[in-house]
């Protein structure tokens, strides 16, 4: 069965409370907890602290979460609430002060808000780094570089330098850099964020035909809410800092989602109205 016929074979939760509702519009289910199942990657109870002492910070709150294998899911929430923390400990960056973290021995890859391409060498050079690394032998390097740049349909361009390209280009060759790691799992910190709207929704389209092509798990870090709803088949929101899940969505999948659809500008409505609720909560 391939990941978009399990997606629609999967029956969805029910509605559970007033966040996953607003009067005359569609009830949008409102998750619990993940039950024990296929993951690929699981936290259990991760708390991360900064400092110590006076001066110590609680950044993440025991937080929990599960991710299925070949799941898209999205996290969300203020500025400050852990998010690219999680991330960070989640691709073993940084080590959570308590919890435990797991990704079944799956190959986990990060990719920045920023391209952070090396300005010396061209487009193909940067993507054969990530190859190099693996000790992939040179021959299969530059074909397997091929290979990546036109899955990012950026065939012909292996030889231009990073000021050569547009940024959402630079973010295309990152993306490139991030698949040559042959990784199971997909970390993605804002990698839209400083790029104009029309660049993002061309890239948004792009990225969802690559994750179901490569079947990737992919775990998304923004500040925008319909990027969420627009990518995702499940938006995580964060509380204020520290950092616990609050509130969970299943994003119903019927056919080709547009950032500005109705029902993801609905569903968006429904998580911002939720955000809001919790950032005046906390005075941010």
């Amino acid at each position: 069965m391939s990941i978009t016929q399990r997606r629609r074979a999967a029956p969805e939760p029910a509605p559970a409370g007033p966040a996953g509702e607003r009067a005359g519009e569609p009830a949008f289910p409102v998750l619990g907890p993940a039950a024990a199942g296929p993951a690929a990657v699981r936290l259990n109870e991760v708390s991360k602290v900064y400092g110590r002492g006076d001066s110590a910070l609680l950044a993440l709150d025991r937080v929990s979460l599960t991710v299925a294998p070949g799941e898209f899911t999205c996290l969300i929430g203020a500025s400050g609430c852990g998010k690219s923390t999680l991330l960070s400990l989640v691709a073993g960056l940084d080590q959570p002060t308590a919890g435990s973290i797991s990704t079944e021995e799956r190959r986990v890859t990060l990719m920045f808000q920023e391209p952070a391409l090396f300005p010396w060498l061209t487009a193909a050079r940067n993507v054969e780094l990530a190859l190099r690394a693996r000790g992939v032998p040179k021959a299969r390097r530059r074909e397997r570089c091929a290979e990546l740049l036109d899955l990012v349909d950026l065939s012909g361009f292996g030889g231009k330098r990073p000021h050569e390209l547009s940024g959402g280009m630079r973010q295309r060759v990152a993306l490139a850099r991030a698949l040559a790691h042959d990784a199971d799992v997909l970390l993605m910190d804002e990698p839209f964020g400083a790029l104009d709207a029309m660049t993002r929704d061309l890239l948004h389209e792009e990225l969802d035909r690559i994750w179901q092509q490569q079947t990737l798990t992919i775990l998304f870090v923004t500040h925008n809410v319909r990027e969420a709803v627009r990518l995702g088949d499940r938006v995580v929101v964060l509380s204020s800092r520290p950092g616990r899940v609050i509130e969970q969505y299943r994003v119903p999948r019927q056919g080709p989602r547009r950032i500005d659809s109705p029902e993801v500008a609905r569903l968006a409505a429904t998580i911002t109205d939720r955000l809001r609720e919790e950032m005046s909560r906390h005075g941010d």
